[in-house]
């Protein structure tokens, strides 16, 4: 018999009634033929049989099976005029806003603001690089050649806190930095390194509570290696006379800290508009062991400080680190044990504010 051949489709729960509609018609009009005949004995005229009922039979292996279905899908998405399986478009939401999801999208006055704001407070600031600077023509700093020693003895008790600061010609600075309180006693200490004196000049400041205490600086480079070093007590306890520390270490307060434990390794990159980043380091009174690192790119080391401090919470340890150019990342390592946990605060110190020339576009001072 001429076997007919109708083709039945899946159901698809992500078409349209339409699509559906369209389909069941066209595939109720649709008569496949078989294919040719196969010759048989003894066969009757077909024409005097009558015709059976249909049957649907789903046939995959049919020649025109499934380029008749594609035709058939082409033309049914062509009538409804959507496709089941593009996505449906974005509707906006009831209670949505047209603002970013991480906040409003910032305006011109907010932009001026912010900038004003940021400009008021790296100017306005007493411990801009302009008070950096004259602290270091009003002092007299001291010239220390490779492998000489440098001492600093305050006679005034009341001076509980100085600022360290060395400098070089451009070349490599090797120094240890020694706070010393009475003979044989040294409870604080620092090794460091930097790669470019003249670039990235050494700033520190030196808690020496008690009184009766000294700075010494040692030179641990070679004879072609000199430095310059200059020690200022804070004003607030000689009279005004000296470095205003109080405005050097004010705006880090506020700044919650972050705990790193024993042996623990705390990163944290900056954003090329940063000039300067602030490091404060503190525990709850235990001993302070820590590696202090500022690199610019993979491993690659500007500025190194080994540190130890007997009391971290009497003699917590501050310090500002240059920064110029892009890529740089401050990288603390607790060097003690789980039992000596420490609390880090590193932040930007001082920011690149952006000016505007003559022509009315913006730029960065450098």
């Amino acid at each position: 018999t001429k076997q007919e051949w109708i083709l039945v489709f899946p159901s698809l729960t992500s078409c349209s009634r339409l699509f559906f509609s369209c389909v069941s018609r066209l595939a109720l009009l649709v008569r496949i033929p078989g294919g040719p005949k196969k010759p048989t004995v003894n066969s009757r005229p077909h024409s005097l049989r009558p015709k059976k009922p249909t049957t649907f039979i789903l046939s995959p292996p049919f020649p025109t099976t499934m380029k008749l279905s594609a035709k058939l899908l082409a033309l049914a998405v062509g009538v409804s005029g959507a496709s089941a399986f593009a996505p449906e478009a974005s509707k906006p939401r009831f209670g949505t806003s047209l603002s970013s999801s991480r906040g409003p999208i910032p305006t011109a006055s907010r932009v001026a603001d912010a900038a004003e704001r940021m400009d008021a407070a790296m100017r306005g600031g007493p411990m801009g690089p302009a008070e950096m600077n004259a602290i270091w023509e009003r002092s007299s700093p001291v010239t220390a050649q490779g492998g000489s020693l440098r001492t600093w003895s305050f006679a005034s008790a009341a001076i509980d806190k100085v600022l360290v600061m060395m400098k070089t010609d451009g070349r490599p600075l090797n120094a240890d930095v020694e706070l010393w309180q009475g003979p044989d006693n040294t409870p604080q200490k620092m090794r460091v390194y930097v790669e470019d004196g003249n670039l990235r000049p050494f700033s520190c400041v030196v808690d020496s509570p008690g009184g009766q205490n000294a700075i010494a600086v040692r030179n641990t480079a070679t004879m072609e290696y000199p430095l310059a070093a200059t020690v200022e007590a804070d004003a607030a306890d000689v009279g005004g006379a000296g470095a205003n520390i109080a405005a050097i270490t004010s705006r880090i307060n506020g700044i919650i800290p972050r705990t790193v434990q024993g042996g623990a390794v705390y990163t944290k990159p900056f954003d090329p508009s940063v000039a300067s980043v602030q490091v404060m380091l503190r525990t709850d009174g235990r001993p302070l062991n820590a590696r202090v690192e500022l690199l610019q790119g993979p491993n690659n080391i500007k500025q190194v400080i080994d540190l130890y401090t007997e009391d971290g919470m009497e003699r917590p340890f501050f310090a500002v680190f240059e920064s110029p150019g892009s890529g740089n990342v401050v990288r603390i390592v607790n060097t003690a044990t789980m039992e000596f946990p420490l609390s880090a605060i590193v932040e930007p110190y001082m920011i690149e504010a952006p000016s505007v020339g003559a022509d009315g576009n913006a730029f960065i001072l450098g």
